[in-house]
């Protein structure tokens, strides 16, 4: 500060110098040349002065616009011989400028780093303002819309006559089909962020025609393996027995007598026959079932006394297995709006699936059933403490044909969750070995 006081003082000194010099030219009457070229020294001593003094604040000028425009490159040194506090403040500026740089550096690298992956995912990315401008668009996004650019929403036009309204219409986190002109099957999510204040939508775009095709294919092959396993455990023990009957008529009835044993050979062969049929008849009924469930006739339904009908029926079979049957009282009076009928038969199916889980148990057996409903969603719970059901099963209880049960036709659970996904709901179930299982049925 020291220099910086010196250069004051002299400057100060130096204008006094010449302001008196001038008065005295004045007062002494000397030529009018000199008095003017004292002035013009004063004036530019003055100069010089008031712009040593606001030097500084010149240098905060061009410090804040460098802030502002960016321009971290500028470095502050030309005035530290003036002192320690010019050289602190200079130290300041450099550090706070360097601080700035490297945080825009920083920024950039994450820019390209985010450019990067979204430019390279398989899902297409696109972000538009409220006017449609496109802000981000990546390659996939392109391919799949078929267009090598896209600058506003209205170009889609020309090319995908709805888009444009499905993407500005979307609902936050809801899926929307759209199916373009070349057969592909485009599910579309969009969701909307405030970005500096604007309004900014983000919209995914996904072929799923492959995927849809591939759960096609994989759900025949399930299928198939079914058909083919229930066909041939029928049809083989039939042929085998064709053929010893055959065997029995041409070499022991051929004479025209029957002996008693060959005869009781045939009953046994025919009455295998005639369950094996059945059996496969059965089979084929009950895929019958499951492939034609009827479309819900909804109606307001009252859960009470949907549970009140339900623990009515079962209760026979209850007492029966000497199973404890627990109805929690509803809070509230909740309604759904379902085929009760439908419902009624899911709820069936799952009391008597707990009522079989019991066999080999012999005391505190116990059905739990129980509803709420929060935030608009309407839950069902029934609960056993049975042996419940282990992890590898717990995976394939819902395909069709599956069951863990020496009898049944496994097509229950498969039948319950149909049913639920056609009143736009859900199935679930938790279970923990020698613990007992849960069926949630969420509305």
């Amino acid at each position: 500060m020291r220099s910086f006081s010196v250069g004051i003082i002299w400057r100060l000194a130096l204008i006094s110098i010449v302001i008196g010099g001038i008065m005295y030219g004045w007062i002494q009457q000397y030529s009018t040349l000199l008095i003017v070229v004292l002035f013009i020294i004063f004036c530019s001593l003055f100069l010089s002065l008031y712009n040593y003094v606001t030097s500084t604040n010149r240098k905060l000028t061009r410090f804040l616009e460098s802030v502002r425009y960016s321009d971290f490159a500028v470095a502050f040194k030309a005035d530290d011989k003036l002192g320690g506090s010019f050289r602190d403040l200079n130290q300041q500026f450099n550090e706070v400028l360097e601080a700035f740089r490297q945080a825009r550096a920083e920024k950039e690298a994450n820019l390209h780093y985010l450019n990067t992956f979204v430019q390279n995912v398989s899902v297409g990315l696109l972000s538009f303002d409220a006017s449609g401008n496109v802000e981000l668009i990546n390659q996939a996004a392109l391919r799949l819309l078929g267009i090598y650019r896209l600058r506003n929403l209205s170009e889609l036009h020309a090319v995908h006559p709805r888009l444009e309204e499905i993407l500005r219409t979307g609902k936050a986190g809801e899926p929307t089909i759209y199916q373009t002109s070349q057969e592909q099957e485009l599910s579309i999510r969009c969701a909307t962020v405030r970005l500096r204040g604007r309004p900014i939508t983000v919209s995914s775009i996904q072929n799923i025609r492959t995927e849809l095709q591939e759960k096609e294919l994989e759900a025949w092959q399930n299928l198939t393996k079914v058909l083919r396993h229930e066909i041939m455990n029928s049809v083989t023990p039939i042929v085998s027995l064709v053929g010893t009957m055959q065997d029995i008529v041409d070499m022991e009835l051929s004479d025209g007598v029957a002996p008693a044993e060959s005869v009781g050979d045939l009953r046994e062969a025919l009455s295998t026959i005639e369950h094996r049929g059945r059996g496969i008849m059965r089979f084929v009924e009950a895929y019958r079932n499951f492939t034609a469930i009827p479309q819900p006739r909804f109606r307001e339904v009252s859960v009470d006394e949907l549970l009140k009908n339900v623990i009515h029926l079962v209760q026979p079979d209850l007492q029966k297995a000497q199973i404890i049957l627990k109805s929690e009282p509803l809070p509230a009076p909740i309604t759904i709006y379902a085929d009760g009928e439908q419902i009624e038969m899911v709820l069936l199916n799952l009391v008597k699936n707990a009522v079989e889980s019991f066999n080999g148990h012999a005391k505190g057996k116990e059905i739990h059933i129980n509803a709420n409903s929060t935030d608009g969603r309407t839950t069902i719970r029934i609960t056993d403490n049975g042996p419940g059901i282990e992890p590898e099963a717990l995976e394939k209880i819902f395909i069709p044909f599956f069951t863990t049960k020496k009898t049944g036709s496994g097509i229950g659970l498969s039948l319950s969750r149909q049913i639920m996904q056609l009143h736009g709901g859900q199935l679930k179930a938790i279970s923990t070995p020698g613990q007992g299982s849960t069926f949630s049925l969420i509305f």
